[in-house]
């Protein structure tokens, strides 16, 4: 008696935006079906080779046959504002060098543009005088570009990136971070926070050293003229 589990169709694999990934899914998909050889060269080349008359006939029949079902796997595999952008799709060779032209390019220019991003996000460092707010939103704008150009990057890599090149005035509270949190399940937020209330008890310190010494001066000020003779 068959496994329930041997009936258990493959999933047809869905385009999703990243054309690569799916395109390689997607003919070893077709491939398990048999069908990927009529997709690669066209129903005509095929057919080439095969006898006159109704031997011919009957072969073309059956490659029709076969690729409406490639290119029904294809449908399905394409959202439909996809597919009324896909001018030539009479046969499933067509449909899937149309969704070759229209791809290719595309995947191209996102990866030039993911290199660049990822160059951008090694040599990022926090600017002298910048705030934690400021350094947060460039670093996380540069990380959601590189997410959306296909980059799989966890939260983590992110804190690690921010805790390793924080200006030199963070370097206590980074450590202290570093050894008291697992940073593989902290959230950026909490990170944020952490840096904040750092950089505001910072902030207290130098305004109340600014007006102890405005207080200083003024008192050294003030017994200055009461010692002038004239």
């Amino acid at each position: 008696m068959a496994s329930k589990n041997s009936c258990v169709q493959p999933a047809i694999p869905k385009l999703d935006g990243h054309y690569d990934h799916w395109s390689m899914l997607m003919e070893n998909f077709l491939r398990s079906k048999e069908y990927w050889n009529l997709v690669e060269i066209g129903i005509t080349t095929a057919a080439e080779g095969s006898e006159s008359g109704e031997a011919h006939k009957k072969i073309l029949d059956e490659l029709k046959l076969k690729d409406l079902k490639a290119k029904n796997y294809l449908f399905q595999a394409i959202d439909w504002s996809v597919l009324e952008t896909i001018l030539k799709k009479d046969i499933a060779n067509d449909l899937w060098d149309s969704l070759k032209q229209k791809y290719q390019g595309t995947a191209r220019v996102k990866r030039a543009q993911l290199q660049a991003f990822r160059k951008e996000f090694e040599v990022l460092h926090m600017k002298n005088g910048e705030t934690v707010n400021g350094y947060f939103g460039r670093t996380l704008a540069i990380a959601n570009k590189m997410r959306t150009h296909g980059e799989k990057m966890d939260d983590v890599v992110i804190i690690e990136k921010i805790l390793r090149s924080m200006t030199t005035k963070f370097d206590y509270v980074v450590c202290s971070i570093e050894e008291s949190n697992d940073l593989d399940v902290m959230s950026i937020d909490e990170l944020q926070s952490s840096l904040l209330v750092h950089e505001q008890r910072m902030s207290q310190h130098q305004e109340e050293e600014h007006a102890l010494q405005a207080t200083h001066g003024i008192q050294q000020g003030g017994r200055g003229r009461g010692t002038y003779q004239g």
